[in-house]
């Protein structure tokens, strides 16, 4: 027997016309390569990729599919046509793409004439018709007029074929109006849409044809399912100027029908923005549609039960329903908002409400978003002296019929609408509660198995759905608070009593009641927390069992972190409850420390003046009875828990308000009393032996001490600098004496030193050393940390341990955070270091220029931080530029054109970004400006032009015409007094704006050779134009860009990014200021507050 590779050969030749192809031989092959267990599978599949590269081999298609034994070499032949079709179709003869359309055409109508064959072969036939579609793409409308009208009257003699071409109506619908963007060219789109619009009277009469004389259900379905896919687009005399919508009802009554005819109805129900003639009929809709659903289940039935013993098809009629009431509710509101069929509305939305409490996310999450519009709308309707007198959605929906929805029939005050619809939102509310997802600063869940773990990762879906969530219940609270409070207050009763005790009901209970914070006056919010805080406190102490503490622990540091107004005005609550955070810290269930921790910083930074000052019955600030009590505290603590409960307490020391009488300095020392013991340990040991500073165990002690620093000093600010006294020459000596050790290891090892464990720990705390310093630096400032103090008590000594280390280092050991300390020196310290900016430079430039030049992958951090260095050093510092060798001057230059021309796209900003700034400066230092123009203006010009006109960088487009016009301008304005040519090879009487005209012109037309030489000319002209303003100077060079061959066929919406962020940010800008004029909708924790 000959092996697969001599047979697919013997194909391959076949295939080309050498010899006859044996679709035996090709059974054999397909075979091989579809069974599992042979051990020709491998060499099999690679002869069937060969054959279906080959060019000819899809004109014994036919053959394959017609003679073939084996179903998949049927499919295999059918596959190969496809490709053909795909990919040469435009370049086969005329005769040959008949035959092929012929071909396919024959066989889907000889294989849809009976119905055995139909359900054998049906997917066969699902192929063949993908292939039709594929044909039709190439062919129709232009070469085949009549394909629809074909397809209409040959559905008319046959119910099994009828059903097929139903199935090929509904592919070409969603090849034409839903797959066809990344596929076909828009002209062709548009083409194809006109053309299917133009003749679906025929299809629309074929299918009211099958639901007139059809009692095949399969048909029946395929029709409602073909319909359902073309009705987003149809002209809508179709839908309400025919039977359609009754035939929709009439099937819809139908169980077996029923999804399919929703489906439908969701389509026409939904569609937006008509014409106000349109709403009499919306309306009639709605309540033939609620009367037709009123037999199916009334809107006092519980779904839940249903929905769980339901079938399949039960459990998607429920979400389809969701679906048609959220999408009709949305998109018609106000049409149904009229005194005809205000009581339908209410009913549906009645239906809604019951369709909201299936516990299934999907259906929720549809059910959620109308909730969301009508809360939003009925708010700011009551509230339009903020937001304008159309509500929240503008209501474009179709807002014209009848007069609007109220109490008494002859007003439209803006409150009645909120009390019609009073029983409604009372029945969200209990859903919303009931319902509320989880917040981001739960840690605490319930697993798959039923157990109260630590949360691993976040949700981001779960997340969006809390927001929304959040929102909604936020407007349901100013719409009626006594209804949201009795809701959750009796919720919370039936938690505290037992009879609904869950640990589901506790969390979505207290989510909700955080949720709200801000949305109530001070005096309800008041009444209301000092039940729920004394409620959830004694719940604390009668559940017993870890998890039931765990789940209880974790709702009051939720609840008691979103109430700071509460918390600040009510010293006793606060004080209880950061005592009860305490215990909270000794409980060792997962999770509960960490929000413990997290609950008590978010607590010390909002209420952070109330433990600073002695309040009324206490003898002492609370702070100082905790720095004194803080190792009890602490004590069962992970060290990332510690350091969050240090930045806590150095919160609270930041306070400087202006009646405090406060021992800071004497506190600070007091709350880094272990830290500091610990650190004067370890340095005690370290003068009997410098070998214990490198013990593994005393490096983690030394990070962990730093890392506490850090926290400390980042809540803290220049108070710090007290405490940094204490060890800070301490500190640059473990910096050294870590830098020497890694210095030998490399020397004696090599670069693969830099991965030992105890190297790699050593880096680590230089790092933590780093990352200190930047802290301090960045925080420092007056009283304590005056710049001239910081830049003369600090600076000096850090520069030789830290520079010295970074220059003598193999690359792979050079710290980015060295950069970043440097920027941060020279950004927050500016003129004071800047004798200091030439030896620091001197240090880091050319060394970390050499690691990030060779390529643009290398070194990412170091890349992204070295730019940003030279930048402030430009901003801050710019004299020290030129106090540099002349060398490192060039090599400045340099690095911003390699920065510029960067392929990631923030260091390429920050590139353009240093570029105009270095511009300025040099143009208001006269002493070097001349000298610089001189050497750099012409090739600055080049490479901007060369980012410019590179597709890669068009985001940068803003940065680089404001660099053209200054660079151009300047020469123009005759700014530039020195030569830009050499005066020896120019005529006599040369200008620089003349020699620029001229050396532009000759750079363009080489670099571009498709343009003209009155482009180039009418294009420098604009560009050397004085009275063009940024804008239009901008648009000068866009049209340019545009007109080269390069940018012609592309999409160029990138260069205008700028427009489109100015766009976007005001349109932020009204949004928040929309969500800041409703109280409670920003979260305490993002509302910026001093204290």
């Amino acid at each position: 027997m000959a092996s697969i590779e001599q047979i697919a050969q013997q194909l391959l030749a076949a295939s080309a016309g050498n010899g006859d192809f044996d679709i035996t031989l090709l059974d054999q092959v397909v075979g091989a390569a579809y069974d599992p267990v042979s051990p020709h599978r491998a060499p099999a599949n690679k002869a069937l990729m060969q054959l279906q590269e080959s060019p000819n081999l899809w004109q014994k298609a036919d053959g394959i599919i017609e003679q073939s034994s084996n179903p998949n070499s049927r499919f295999f032949g059918l596959q190969v046509l496809d490709d053909a079709i795909k990919t040469r179709w435009k370049i086969l003869p005329a005769d040959q793409r008949e035959g092929i359309k012929t071909y396919v055409v024959g066989k889907i109508i000889k294989m849809s004439q009976d119905e055995a064959t139909m359900k054998a072969e049906r997917v066969f036939i699902g192929k063949l018709n993908l292939t039709l579609i594929e044909i039709l793409k190439h062919e129709w409308p232009h070469n085949w007029e009549s394909f629809i009208a074909d397809l209409v009257s040959s559905s008319q003699g046959s119910e099994v074929l009828c059903e097929n071409n139903m199935q090929i109506l509904k592919l070409l619908s969603e090849e034409v109006f839903d797959f066809s963007r990344d596929q076909m060219v828009t002209e062709k789109v548009k083409r194809l849409k006109e053309s299917l619009n133009s003749q679906f009277q025929l299809i629309f009469q074929l299918c009211l044809f099958v639901f007139e004389h059809s009692k095949t259900p399969s048909l029946l379905r395929v029709t409602l399912q073909t319909l359902q896919r073309f009705l987003t687009w149809i002209p809508l005399g179709f839908i309400f100027q025919t039977e359609l919508i009754n035939i929709l009802l009439k099937f819809f009554s139908e169980p077996m029908f029923r999804n399919d005819a929703l489906d439908c109805l969701t389509e026409i129900g939904t569609l937006q923005d008509l014409e106000p003639q349109y709403d009499p009929l919306f309306r009639q809709l709605f309540t033939k549609f609620l009367e037709e659903l009123s037999k199916i289940f009334t809107p006092e039935t519980a779904l839940q039960t249903a929905f769980d013993s339901g079938s399949e098809d039960d459990r998607l009629f429920i979400q389809k329903l969701a679906l048609f009431l959220s999408g009709f509710i949305k998109a018609h509101l106000k049409v149904l908002e009229s005194t005809e069929t205000h009581q339908v509305l209410i009913t549906g939305l009645f239906y809604l409400v019951r369709v909201s409490e299936v516990r299934d996310t999907e259906i929720f999450r549809i059910c959620l978003e109308a909730w969301h519009m009508l809360a939003e709308d009925l708010y700011k309707t009551e509230h339009y002296q903020i937001f304008g007198d159309r509500g929240a959605t503008g209501m474009s929906n179709g807002g014209s019929g009848g007069g609007v929805l109220n109490l008494n029939g002859n007003s439209t005050s803006a409150s009645s609408r909120k009390f019609v619809y009073a029983p409604i939102l009372s029945g969200v509310r209990q859903v919303m509660i009931a319902s509320m997802a989880k917040p981001e600063e739960v840690l605490i869940v319930e697993d798959e198995n039923g157990d109260i773990v630590r949360e691993t990762t976040k949700d981001t879906d779960v997340i969006a759905q809390y927001k929304t969530m959040r929102d909604t219940l936020v407007y349901l609270t100013h719409l009626n608070c006594e209804d949201t409070e009795s809701i959750m207050l009796a919720k919370l009763t039936e938690q505290v009593d037992g009879s609904r005790w869950s640990w589901n009901n506790l969390n979505t209970l207290c989510w909700a009641i955080g949720s709200i914070s801000g949305a109530m006056s001070e005096d309800e919010e008041k009444r209301f927390l000092v039940t729920v805080i004394k409620d959830l406190l004694g719940l604390c102490e009668q559940k017993r069992g870890k998890d039931n503490k765990a789940v209880v622990a974790s709702n009051i540091m939720y609840v008691v972190g979103q109430y700071p107004r509460f918390l600040k005005a009510h010293w006793k609550f606060l004080k209880t409850v950061v005592n009860k955070l305490f215990e909270f810290m000794h409980e060792v269930h997962p999770g509960v420390q960490d929000m413990a921790c997290d609950t008590f910083l978010k607590i010390a930074t909002k209420c952070k003046r109330k433990f600073v000052t002695i309040q009324s019955d206490e003898r002492m600030p609370f702070i100082a009875e905790l720095v004194g009590t803080l190792p009890t505290i602490i004590s069962d603590l992970e060290p990332h828990q510690v350091q969050a409960f240090y930045e806590a307490v150095g919160c609270m020391l930041n306070d400087r308000g202006p009646t405090l009488n406060l021992e800071r300095k004497e506190l600070l020392a007091q709350l880094m009393e272990l830290p500091n013991q610990s650190w004067r340990m370890i340095m005690d040991q370290a003068k009997n032996s410098m070998d214990t500073l490198i013990a593994p165990s005393t490096i983690k002690e030394i990070i962990k001490i730093l890392k506490t620093n850090n926290r400390v000093c980042r809540s803290v600010g220049s108070l710090f600098t007290h405490q940094l006294q204490t060890f800070f020459m301490d500190m640059l000596n473990v910096y050294r004496v870590y830098s020497e050790h890694i210095s030998n290891a490399v020397a004696q090892q090599g670069a693969i030193a830099t991965q030992m464990s105890l190297v790699r720990t050593m880096r680590s705390a230089k790092k933590e050393v780093l990352r200190l310093l930047i802290v301090f630096i960045d925080r420092s400032g007056p009283p304590e940390a005056e710049p001239q103090a910081v830049a003369k008590g600090f600076i000096p000594p850090v520069l030789d341990p830290i520079l010295g280390d970074y220059k003598r280092n193999i690359a792979g050991a050079r710290d980015p955070e060295v950069l970043t300390l440097f920027s941060t020196v020279v950004e927050k310290l500016q003129m004071h270091v800047v004798d200091e900016v030439p030896r620091i430079m001197e240090a880091v430039f050319e060394c970390t220029l050499d690691m990030i030049t060779k390529n643009f992958e290398d070194y990412p951090e170091h890349r992204i931080r070295f730019f940003e260095f030279l930048k402030a050093i430009n901003h801050h510092c710019f004299p020290a530029l030129f106090n540099i060798p002349p060398e490192h001057q060039k090599l400045v230059v340099h690095s911003v054109v390699w920065a510029m021309k960067h392929t990631e796209r923030n260091i390429s900003d920050t590139g353009l970004d240093i570029l105009n700034e270095l511009l300025k400066n040099v143009g208001q230092t006269p002493n070097v400006a001349q000298g610089f123009y001189q050497q750099y203006l012409l090739s600055l010009m080049q490479d901007v032009f060369a980012v410019m006109t590179d597709r890669l960088h068009k985001s940068g487009f803003r940065m680089h015409a404001t660099l053209l016009q200054h660079m151009f301008h300047l020469v123009q304005k005759n700014q530039v007094t020195v030569p830009l040519f050499d005066p020896a090879t120019n005529a006599v009487g040369q200008t620089n704006p003349g020699f620029l005209r001229e050396h532009v012109s000759n750079l363009l037309l080489s670099s571009f050779p498709n343009l003209t030489k009155s482009q180039v000319t009418k294009f420098i002209e604009g560009m050397l134009d004085l009275q063009m303003d940024l804008p239009t100077f901008k648009t000068h060079l866009r049209d340019f860009l545009i007109e080269l061959k390069e940018f012609s066929a592309e999409d160029n919406s990138a260069l205008f990014t700028e427009e489109k962020e100015q766009q976007m940010n005001q349109m932020e800008q009204q949004m928040l200021a929309q969500r800041q004029a409703v109280p409670g909708m920003v979260k305490p924790a993002d509302i910026d507050e001093d204290l």
